[in-house]
């Protein structure tokens, strides 16, 4: 039993999938079967059930992933451990975040990181923010950026890089972008093009409009924010959006109530040993 196979073994197992898991480990699909073939023989036992394309562990898969997961950490763990004595800024940096924070705000920092730091190679995986928060506990990434989670769990340490003052918008000739001083009451009465519900953004939504048990009206819920976006400009419903994407098709409606402001930041396990790249990728954050 070697790492990569139960490497391959806990990413089947975690997308469900032979193929989507040997696109995300860079390796032919043939290749990832041939990894769970040789530990099935290794184990005697079968780990999955194939029936046509859908994939779901055996009672032995089930026994095997935590045992699994744990022997990759304590092997990442050492070896990161090791590498720090050295002090060298060097090896894999594993990273999730946002397609919006990818967009808006990381890019300037990536570049100038790798300027500094060219021994280092960047592996970094988008997803949602919820998503990562839940692949962080996982251990499937040694840092996530994100939108922090109002709630964060005890075994996730979170800082804060940016805050995002939140707005809400409406086309320029939507009736509450042309009003004054607009209620929550009155924003009740006209669709919400709005994140899904159980995003970290729309909790804080949420709670605003709970504190003053007000009913939501949700036309569309999607948690691309550029999309929301451009379904706001075509009149369709008002919106939150965070100051980075207003532009001349959007207008902030005038509110009586205190902004909203969502946090975003660095997530990590407490119990994960950082390595010398993650910890300078923090500062560098931190710094600029």
């Amino acid at each position: 039993m070697d790492t990569q196979q139960l490497q391959a073994f806990v990413t089947v197992s975690r997308l469900g999938s032979f193929s989507r898991a040997a696109e995300q480990l860079f390796l032919t699909q043939p290749a990832i079967s041939k990894r769970i073939d040789k530990l099935e023989q290794q184990l005697n036992v079968r780990l999955f059930d194939r029936i046509g394309r859908h994939v779901n562990l055996t009672d032995a898969g089930l026994v095997l992933l935590p045992k699994a997961h744990n022997i990759l950490d304590i092997l990442e763990d050492t070896s990161r451990e090791i590498n720090n004595l050295a002090g060298q800024v060097a090896g894999q940096l594993r990273i999730a975040t946002s397609h919006h924070i990818s967009l808006h705000r990381l890019p300037p920092h990536l570049r100038a990181y790798q300027q500094s730091y060219p021994q280092v190679k960047l592996d970094i995986q988008f997803a949602e923010s919820e998503v990562i928060h839940q692949g962080l506990l996982e251990g499937l990434w040694e840092i996530g950026i994100i939108t922090l989670n109002p709630h964060p769990h005890e075994r996730l340490e979170q800082q804060v890089i940016w805050q995002d003052a939140m707005h809400f918008v409406g086309a320029p000739h939507h009736p509450l972008a042309q009003a004054k001083n607009v209620s929550l009451e009155d924003l009740s009465n006209y669709p919400a093009l709005l994140s899904k519900p159980g995003t970290f953004t729309r909790e804080l939504l949420s709670q605003r409009f709970d504190e003053a048990n007000i009913d939501l009206q949700v036309a569309t819920s999607t948690n691309n924010l550029d999309t929301l976006r451009m379904l706001v400009s075509t009149g369709m419903g008002w919106s939150l959006l965070p100051h980075s994407l207003l532009n001349g098709e959007l207008k902030s409606i005038a509110t009586d109530t205190s902004t909203i402001v969502r946090n975003l930041g660095c997530v990590w396990h407490q119990q994960r040993s950082l390595s010398n790249a993650a910890q300078q990728f923090i500062a560098h954050l931190h710094e600029h």
